[in-house]
Formats: C-alpha cells, structure tokens, sequence
C-alpha cells in the first residue's frame, strides 16, 4: 500500500490515490522509477513469507505467486531457494573478485610511484650531472626502456635532440614577434593576394588560419590546446614562431601534436629550441618536406624488416594491398602521439630520443606484432581504420614487450645500414608503397 511509502519518494500525485488497484492510479505509474515500482508490487501482496525485503529483482525469485494463480509447489520453492542463493553467492564472487583486481592495481600504481621516485633520484643524481659520460651506458640505457621519470622527461629529451642549430631564446622571441606582427597583418586583410611579395607557398601555409584549424584538433580529450584553455596561446605562439624561422617548410599538419608533447614537458623557448632540432632530423625532415623518393626509401627499408618479424601478417597486407604509406605517414608525423594513448606515447618518445629513428620503425613493427592476431582476421577498410586510431585501452609495458621482441637486425645488418644500403641501391622504386599526393 503506497500510503507506508516516504512522500518523498514519490510524484505529490501518489498522495492522492492509495490503493493500487484504483484506475486513476495506473496513469501515474510510469512517473515512478523501477525500484519505486517494484516495491509497491511487493507490498500489494496479499501473500508474504519473506522476513526482508528484497533489494532488487533477483530476489523476486523467493516471492510466492500472486493468489489468483496456482501456489508453487515444495519442490519448486526449494528449487528457487537454491538459485537464489547461487545468485548471491555468484555476485559475492564477482565482489571479491573485484575488490581483489582492485588491490592489485593499487599495489601496481604504489610499485611504479617507487620506481619513478627511485629513477628520478638515481637520474637527477648520478646521470643528468654527468651526462655526456653517462648517457651511452648500459645502465642508461636500460633505465632509458623502462620510461623517463615525468619530472625530467623534458631535460632528457632535450639533452638527447640536442642543439645543432645552435637556436637561443632570444632567436626564438625574434621568430616570434615575426610571426605575431604576419597574424597583424593577416587580420587586417581578409585574404592574401597570391601575387603579393613574398606571398609563396610556404608563405601562405604558414597562415594563422591552418595553425588555428590543427589546433583545435590536437589532443582535443585534454581541452587544453583549443582555443581558451591554458596552453593554446603556448602552442599558437611555438608553431607561429617556427613557420617564421623554417618558411621553406612552413607549417605541415601534424607539427602540432610534435609541439604540444613538447610543450608539456618543456617551457615555451627550450619547446622551441627542441621542436626545431627534431624536425631537423633526416627522418623528420625527410616526411615534413614530404620528399617521396626519400620517403619511399624509408617504406622499402620497414619492409624488410616486417617481413623478417611478421611475414604472415606482410603476406596479409600485400595480399590486401595495403602499403606502409597507409599508417606509417601518420605514426611519423606525430611521433605516434596523435595515435597511441599520450602516456604511452611518451614512452615511445623516450626511447626514441634514446636510439634514433630505428626506434619509429620498431615502435610500428612493435603494434603490428602486439596485434597481428586480430589484424589477420581484417579486410583492408579495417585495417586502414584500426592503425590509424589504436585502442586506447593499450598499456605500455604490453606494447614495449612487442618490441622488445622485434628483431632489428637483417642478415647482420641494423636499421642504419639496410636503410643506407636502399638509398644506394635505389631501391625505393620497389617498395610496394604508394604516396597518396
């Protein structure tokens, strides 16, 4: 009967009709929820043996039926009795089993605090002080695997990447007050003329309409780049400074993923300094002037080494056509942090400041092998669509363990002297890849 239910609990409407068998009633049912439902049901029956009230529909189970139909009989009662109580047991099994799962996760992130707390220790004290001396020893170099502390991430990376271009901050805000005063002027016009001085390609690719539009589509999960969160202005000001400083490149899409990893490890000007010095890189620079002969080099050599690694998963693909070009471009461009999870992606980048660019193509060959199983069973539509977003339930420890079981060596010959062997022997007109113009 409603009247022993809370008003509270219900529409104002329920305080005026009591029994539940009243016509005016049923039109106001569906303003209950489920569980305000299902406990009137339980207390309309005129017939109850329970001595608790049942807490969700499972224990429907030991109810008796309703008198205008037959009465269960002894042994169905028992039989119910029995489910229901497997039912509570099974649920009580999944509580414990979860509660465990749980302990175990929090033991897992307590193990890895220690860990970071230690390497950060070891890497503030006995390496960063001494790291032209340090950096190529095995310790290192194993410490480097297992993943940079977050709290010198940005000092390692930009000790490794290095100075070559020799840029200072003070070249930097030079750059920069170059590219704030070109945005002046591009607002105060509403379109460049083509034949104006100096407007070239590069020129017009460097415009703040593109770096704006990339923008607003780097990590937009963390809603910290677009426009109004904390490091947009950062990340505009990077990008603008830098088509200023390179207009022969200008800015090519996917830049500003590169940049804003860098930016959150790294302040403004030594983000600049280090985001210049790694597109100079052959490899970076190779994709970003998109010099396809180069590039097409580069696709033969990974293939030599995907088909050493995985050569039913290379069958596969050359079966359904599908060229490196299709996901390799992507991963090269963002340094695989437009692709894979940022934490995970941060790994990568820390190996990669380690060994160079075999550490790219071995990162690739890496998720190939991590998930061979399931691309095997793909046609060429999904598997194009699975490389270029990756699950992002992907840990690192479970991607690194691909790699480390990717071989990079061929006929005794590592990722640097098969790659300069094809660049000689101009073996780039035969890899299977063909660049999408």
């Amino acid at each position: 009967h409603p009247s022993s239910l809370s008003s509270s609990s219900f529409p104002p409407a329920w305080q005026l009709h009591h029994p539940l068998s009243s016509k005016s009633t049923l039109p106001l049912l569906h303003m209950c929820k489920p569980s305000q439902l299902l406990y009137l049901c339980l207390q309309s029956s005129p017939e109850r043996n329970l001595e608790f009230e049942p807490l969700s529909t499972t224990a429907l189970i030991l109810e008796d039926r309703p008198s205008n139909l037959p009465a269960k009989s002894t042994e169905e009662t028992q039989r119910h009795k029995l489910e229901y109580e497997e039912m509570v047991a099974g649920a009580k099994r999944r509580e414990l089993k979860e509660a465990q799962r749980k302990k175990r996760q929090m033991k897992e992130r307590h193990r890895q605090e220690d860990s970071i707390s230690n390497a950060m220790v070891t890497w503030n004290t006995e390496i960063l002080p001494h790291w032209d001396s340090m950096k190529g020893t095995r310790r290192v170099r194993e410490l480097w695997w297992q993943g940079l502390p977050p709290s010198v991430r940005g000092r390692v990376w930009s000790l490794a990447i290095g100075n070559e271009l020799n840029i200072t901050p003070e070249l930097y805000e030079i750059f920069l007050s170059r590219a704030k005063e070109k945005w002046r002027s591009y607002s105060e016009t509403s379109s460049v003329n083509d034949s104006e001085s100096g407007a070239s390609l590069a020129d017009r690719e460097s415009s703040l309409d593109l770096i704006k539009l990339d923008i607003s589509r780097t990590f937009p999960s963390l809603f910290i780049f677009q426009k109004g969160g904390p490091y947009h202005d950062l990340l505009h000001s990077v990008l603008g400074a830098y088509t200023c400083y390179r207009p022969d490149i200008g800015y090519v899409q996917g830049m500003s993923f590169i940049a804003a990893v860098l930016i959150l490890n790294l302040e403004e000007a030594e983000a600049f300094i280090t985001f210049a010095n790694l597109l100079n890189k052959p490899c970076q620079m190779a994709f970003f002037r998109v010099d396809h002969e180069l590039m097409l080099k580069y696709f033969a050599a990974f293939e030599i080494f995907f088909e050493e690694n995985l050569p039913r998963l290379f069958s596969h693909f050359q079966t359904n056509s599908l060229t490196p070009d299709l996901y390799l471009i992507d991963w090269i461009f963002t340094l695989y942090s437009k692709s894979l999870p940022l934490d995970v992606a941060c790994r990568v980048w820390d190996v990669f400041c380690r060994d160079g660019e075999e550490s790219l193509f071995r990162t690739g060959l890496g998720i190939l092998r991590l998930y061979e199983d399931v691309l095997l069973q793909m046609d060429f539509i999904h598997i194009a669509q699975f490389l270029t977003r990756l699950p992002e339930d992907l840990q690192s420890h479970t991607l690194f363990n691909a790699m480390a079981s990717t071989h990079m060596i061929s006929r005794n010959r590592r990722w640097a002297q098969v790659s300069l062997t094809v660049r000689a022997q101009g073996e780039g007109g035969a890899a299977h890849s063909q660049i999408k113009s």
